[in-house]
């Protein structure tokens, strides 16, 4: 057995109103089969019981702590938040999120490859989300990539293995030494973080299901699909952190390329007639972007969706209407057609009794 003492990990929760989860997400971090952890819920001045439920684990175990945000916090503010409650002596950071959870050996698993390689700054591992195993698409075992290989292969492949903080370890240090930690203006600031950490150390990664993310109505997740956030949250990478990773003609044919989608995806948006809301935000990432927002370039995005719509119609009505939807309309064709076939069998049947 070995007697070297494991490494502290702080592990951090940042809540609000995750009354209905926060016990199954804290159960998780005690079920770890590695020991040398402390933990800290940051509760967001939450409306319903979940202070009272992070209260009740603190007063039972020691290494769980409870801070109370004195006013109310965005989203990413409240997680900076968090990670600025971690300890002095640790030397890994963990986030839980409160409406998700991580497996009992995650942490064991996660910070082994830390140890086994210094030169890894953070850790990730494949994610289960909802009933879908996520995060895959790096070959077995590959323990440690560099950091630049991951980087530009995340960029010019759309290889996506960072995942949201709850699939990460990070070095204490590193957290320590941002802040604040995220980009509190980018909704995927946990994926903006892994290209600033990535220039100075390397990528470690476990093969196998370590972390479990809720997909629910409400959640940053599900917020992030509705808007399609991925459009700006890559040109925001491609403006900031590309030059760091690709080269120059790299850099300038991957923003072409992702501008023409970009735009191909406002035209069809347009037809759509997505709400204010939606506009709102894609206009204000493509300025902030300093690129600006261009009519002529969403009247042609826009253009190119009926053209695909005259050269293959049924196909272009499936995308714009949704497979669901579709499928809802085969299904009320169908009973139609069913209806229709009795109706005429009835018909016939007392043509033939008269």
């Amino acid at each position: 057995m070995s007697t070297v003492p494991q490494p502290l990990v702080s592990v951090v929760t940042p809540v609000y109103n995750e009354e209905g989860h926060l016990t199954e997400c804290i159960e998780s971090v005690l079920a770890q089969t590695y020991h040398n952890w402390d933990y800290t819920i940051i509760d967001n001045c939450s409306t319903d019981g979940s202070l009272d439920v992070a209260r009740r684990y603190a007063a039972k175990d020691k290494r769980i702590r409870v801070h109370k945000n004195h006013t109310f916090l965005p989203v990413i503010s409240n997680h900076n938040a968090a990670l600025r409650q971690i300890s002095p002596d640790s030397k890994y950071c963990k986030v839980v999120l409160g409406d998700d959870w991580i497996f009992p050996d995650c942490l064991e698993r996660m910070v082994a490859v830390a140890e086994e390689h210094p030169s890894v700054g953070l850790v990730a591992a494949y994610v289960l989300e909802g009933q879908r195993v996520a995060l895959t698409g790096l070959p077995y075992p590959s323990p440690v990539v560099s950091g630049r290989e991951i980087c530009r292969r995340h960029l010019l492949e759309g290889l996506y293995v960072f995942g949201s903080a709850n699939a990460v370890l990070y070095r204490a240090e590193l957290v320590r030494g941002r802040d604040p930690f995220y980009n509190a203006a980018n909704i995927h600031a946990d994926n903006e973080v892994c290209f600033a950490l990535l220039r100075t150390c390397n990528f470690g990664f476990v093969h196998q299901v370590l972390t479990f993310t809720r997909v629910r109505p409400g959640s940053l997740n599900t917020v992030s699909r509705d808007l399609h956030t991925y459009f700006a949250s890559m040109l925001q990478l491609l403006i900031t952190h590309a030059p760091a990773y690709l080269t120059r003609e790299e850099c300038d044919a991957c923003l072409t390329r992702h501008l023409s989608e970009y735009y191909r995806f406002l035209g069809k948006s347009l037809m759509l007639r997505r709400d204010t809301h939606f506009w709102d935000y894609h206009k204000s990432a493509l300025i902030r972007a300093g690129v600006g927002f261009s009519r002529a370039r969403l009247a042609k995005g826009a253009l190119a969706t009926l053209n695909d719509a005259a050269l293959n119609p049924k196909h272009t009505v499936e995308r714009l209407l949704g497979r669901r939807t579709m499928q809802a309309v085969r299904r009320t064709h169908d009973f139609g057609h069913t209806l229709k076939v009795r109706t005429q069998k009835t018909a016939k049947n007392q043509e033939t009794r008269a």
